[in-house]
């Protein structure tokens, strides 16, 4: 977003006017000891007005030029930070060109100020300048221009002005973690997290462990999220509202939900709406859709008005669980209960409640009613419901509406393919891989992560690279051999691509990368301990089905994290509304 223009209020006029007063000429007279002038008070006035009112800063500043005072570092620097605030770029240069004039540019606060201003504005040269030109700098000044790289997302300078700095605080560390998890880089994050425990240069705070527990929570790491709870713990570390929602959020996505009911039910003083909807989308996202209609009702009864985020998870609830009626219900009372007008997002989950449950016409409808054009999530789940019930004709126009709508995204050119490959026009299929490699779309290829003694081992789908790929390979071999035995029979037609080999097709779905994951897991702990995996993509047919008998054969409860929901297998069945008996909370050691 550009930044905006100079305010009428901070003109060059009013700045070159308070360049040089005009004041009536009176006799010098000597100030008694400690005595302040008129004008002092003045700008002393000014400066509190300020820090009591930071969104009227620079309004205050222009009324403390034109009153013939001069500013005071402090009134520099609240400024600044009003200019940092609204991205004012101009607004800052123009204090910068002033404070140089008064000499004031080369005081400490005003100094920050400039260096935190130029940064969050984007202009690193000249924050660089006031850094590198200026008298000694402090901690503030190194932090300040850090968070400058965070800001722009420039990993190489990030990474060099960190490793730069003569000492790190808490804050120094927060940003590099916290640039960390926004951009993607999670494992990293964590690595950042245990150097600055070897360094004992700080100690973590909550900032840091919101921002690490997230990146566990993407990991799926359950192991290291239990650590990280039990440092809370500990440290005796204050949990506020962001950091209970951060737990509760790592323990779902961890495929821990009751690690989630603990930690919300352990922080009735501190719920906010926030910890509300963490502890909903922790249900939703692990297949309990009754038990989230259940909280939602809670959360009514406690008084706590729900927001355009509540909705959502109680959407998606519907969606997931099948309660096609209550999520009508629902839609409805968002905007006729608590005048909530509803988003894409909102729509988007009525259209996959709709598609879910097989009523095509009624998602049309919602899709022609929605006041906004339809988005990729809405074509998305149009398109896979088609797949699931052989709707093809509906599918590969939703497809192609889907492709249009994301044409960088790989899921929509693998979703209409596999439309055509189900519909037997492999012609179709032929033509729409065609148009994603003429486009420059790749595929991402499937990958399933596993945790052990707080490692993360990753397998990619037909990658034989791993470390102990001879062990897996000879586990896989096996887990093969006890699915024939126990009479299971590969769903070949989850392989859409144009070959006539049965044998070939087998081939691809065995190495399948949750399945290299399962049996990487079935050989590294011990017998009947939960085996938890985290995939990028969602799991096909063929895995589901086989990785349901295998929770049998083994005696293993299997949790799978797909791109879509969570998959509990145990004894045989897949029951998403459960737990595993071994997850108790009496367990997790804090």
């Amino acid at each position: 977003m550009p930044p905006p223009t100079v305010p009428f209020f901070l003109t060059s006029t009013t700045l070159a006017t308070a360049a040089k007063p005009q004041r009536q000429q009176l006799p010098a007279q000597p100030p008694s000891c400690g005595a302040q002038t008129p004008a002092d008070s003045l700008a002393a006035s000014y400066t509190a007005r300020m820090r009591l009112n930071p969104h009227l800063a620079l309004r205050l500043f222009d009324h403390l030029l034109r009153s013939g005072a001069d500013p005071d570092p402090i009134a520099y620097a609240l400024a600044l930070a009003r200019c940092a605030r609204a991205r004012a770029h101009p607004a800052a240069a123009q204090l910068h060109g002033h404070a140089a004039k008064r000499g004031a540019a080369s005081h400490r606060r005003v100094r920050n100020g400039l260096i935190h201003a130029y940064s969050v504005c984007g202009m690193l040269r000249d924050a660089r300048k006031v850094f590198d030109y200026g008298p000694e700098v402090d901690m503030i000044a190194w932090n300040c221009l850090l968070r400058g790289y965070a800001h722009v997302r420039d990993a190489g300078a990030l990474r060099e002005f960190f490793a730069r700095m003569p000492a790190r605080d808490s804050v120094s560390w927060n940003t590099v973690i916290a640039w960390c998890v926004v951009n993607g880089e999670h494992e990293e994050a964590v690595a950042v997290f245990r150097e600055m425990l070897a360094s004992n240069e700080c100690q973590p705070d909550r900032v840091t462990l919101v921002s690490v527990i997230s990146a566990i929570a993407y990991l799926g790491a359950l192991a290291q999220g239990l650590w990280a709870h039990a440092y809370v713990c500990r440290k005796e570390i204050e949990v506020d509202e962001k950091l209970s929602s951060a737990l509760i959020n790592m323990y779902s996505k961890c495929g821990f939900i009751e690690g989630s009911v603990y930690v919300f039910e352990n922080s009735c003083a501190l719920r906010s709406v926030d910890t509300w909807n963490a502890m909903l989308a922790g249900f939703t996202a692990s297949g309990c859709s009754e038990r989230a209609l259940d909280l939602f009702a809670r959360m009514e009864s406690s008084g706590f008005m729900p927001n355009k985020i509540t909705f959502n998870s109680l959407l998606n609830a519907c969606s997931h669980g099948g309660f096609v009626e209550e999520g009508i219900g629902y839609f409805e009372r968002m905007t006729n209960s608590y005048s909530i007008e509803p988003d894409i997002a909102h729509y988007g989950c009525m259209v996959d409640l709709f598609c879910r449950a097989g009523l095509f016409e009624k998602a049309e409808e919602m899709i022609q009613m929605m006041p906004m054009e339809p988005d990729a999530a809405v074509w998305k789940a149009l398109v896979g419901a088609c797949r699931t019930y052989n709707n093809f004709e509906l599918g590969k126009k939703a497809g192609h509406r889907l492709i249009e709508a994301a044409p960088n995204d790989h899921a929509g050119y693998v979703l209409l393919s596999n439309i055509y490959a189900l519909d037997g026009n492999w012609k179709g299929v032929h033509k729409v891989r065609k148009l994603m490699l003429d486009c420059g779309v790749q595929k991402v290829p499937g990958s399933s992560s596993i945790e052990l003694d707080g490692v993360i081992h990753e397998f990619i789908s037909g990658d034989k690279s791993h470390s102990r790929k001879r062990d897996v390979y000879e586990m896989l071999s096996e887990i093969c051999q006890q699915l024939k035995i126990a009479g299971y029979a590969p769903d070949t037609s989850q392989v859409l691509l144009d070959i006539d080999d049965e044998d070939v097709k087998e081939s691809s779905l065995a190495l399948h990368s949750e399945k290299l994951a399962l049996a990487f897991g079935l050989i590294s702990t011990a017998p009947g301990t939960p085996i938890r995996i985290v995939k990028n993509l969602r799991v096909c047919g063929d895995c589901h089905n086989a990785i349901k008998l295998l929770s049998k054969i083994y005696g293993r409860c299997i949790i799978v994290r797909d791109a879509n929901r969570f998959h509990r297998f145990r004894e045989g069945s897949c029951s998403c509304g459960d737990y595993c008996p071994h997850d108790s909370i009496l367990n997790m050691n804090l």
